[in-house]
């Protein structure tokens, strides 16, 4: 009975993923964006059916756990294929050292104040990757990494949705009103703009506005961004296995290159071959572009399995404080790279 009740979840989970990453479609039919990604739309939708059932019993528990891991890692490894190296050489190489600036700065915030106001590290980490790096897609790759509860990661995702909706409906028109040059809304836009498809939408946005449906600048600043997600996940895979030696997790005698060995996601090393594959054009575009919706709908799937175990009374009680870190960060990676952008106008052009 178990076993059937885990297959029923994972095909509700597959079901509620299809259904939220079909979604974007509709919205972009409706309101010519995207308002809210797949992973968030499923996120929710998931979240409400546990809420409206008292109590999930064992197998589908089971089931819904099933998915929240294993899609993740898949979707992690097909999202490496969708990335490249040399993109790093490419037309957003001028935003590298904001890119990096925005990187410690987002991490360095996050920890910070969280540590103050009561979040959990993990939360912390989530929501500074989230911000600095490309919104679910960095989220749902360092929550394997640092092993990260899915309360955690519901909240880490709920603290980065309000304030990067607010940036991609926002920026296009705040850098119209002060008189930003295409170049400088690329670099506000695709530094500070969490989500890719939000950037997609900021960008169409101030397309329209400037008449040039050729301008992709903010995108290809965006691309670069999410390279950086290659580095970031091996830094915290390092990270990660430094303070399982410092905690005696690990072997004694175990060197940090041991240790790291050891506990090196398999994913990510998938995920790292996935994406050196595409560097050296392994995959037409034709397959880059079903890698990137398999991506997604992986995603939401997994996600889907994570609201199957928040509660919105846990929200209320606990997802307050990763919500205001969730603003405080952004705000900060948002003041740089608008501060970035104004001193150093000559080099941005």
């Amino acid at each position: 009975m178990n076993s059937k009740k885990k297959t029923g979840a994972i095909l509700l989970c597959l079901l509620i993923g299809l259904l939220a990453t079909k979604s974007t479609d509709l919205q972009k039919a409706l309101f010519d964006r995207v308002v809210m990604g797949g992973p968030m739309v499923a996120l929710l939708v998931s979240m409400i059916i546990c809420n409206m059932i008292p109590t999930l019993d064992k197998g589908f528990k089971e089931g819904t756990t099933y998915c929240s891991k294993q899609f993740l890692n898949w979707g992690i490894i097909l999202t490496g294929g969708t990335l490249s190296f040399a993109s790093i050489l490419g037309t957003g190489v001028k935003a590298l050292p904001l890119i990096i600036f925005n990187i410690f700065l987002s991490f360095g915030a996050a920890l910070l104040i969280g540590k103050k106001i009561g979040v959990t590290k993990n939360t912390s980490v989530l929501v500074g990757g989230g911000t600095c790096i490309c919104g679910g897609t960095a989220i749902a790759t360092l929550s394997r990494i640092i092993k990260a509860t899915d309360a955690e990661i519901a909240f880490g995702m709920a603290a980065i949705f309000l304030f990067d909706t607010i940036s991609a409906f926002s920026y296009p028109y705040i850098a119209s009103a002060i008189g930003f040059t295409d170049n400088q809304f690329a670099f506000v836009a695709g530094t500070a703009i969490n989500d890719t498809s939000s950037v997609a939408g900021a960008q169409a946005t101030f397309q329209a506005m400037i008449n040039n449906p050729d301008f992709n600048g903010a995108l290809n600043v965006k691309l670069v961004r999410t390279t950086m997600l290659i580095f970031v996940a091996i830094a915290w895979t390092v990270l990660m296995a430094k303070d399982a030696k410092k905690n005696g997790e690990a072997g004694s005698g175990d060197s940090i290159f041991a240790v790291v060995r050891k506990t090196f996601p398999m994913f990510i090393l998938w995920f790292i071959v996935m994406a050196g594959l595409n560097t050296f054009g392994a995959f037409s575009d034709k397959g880059v572009s079903l890698m990137q919706t398999a991506s997604k709908f992986l995603f939401a799937s997994a996600l889907a399995g994570v609201g199957f175990k928040i509660k919105f009374k846990d929200v209320f009680s606990k997802g307050l404080k990763p919500i205001a870190l969730g603003g405080i960060t952004w705000a900060c990676v948002a003041a740089a790279s608008y501060l970035f952008t104004f001193l150093f106008a000559g080099y941005i052009g």
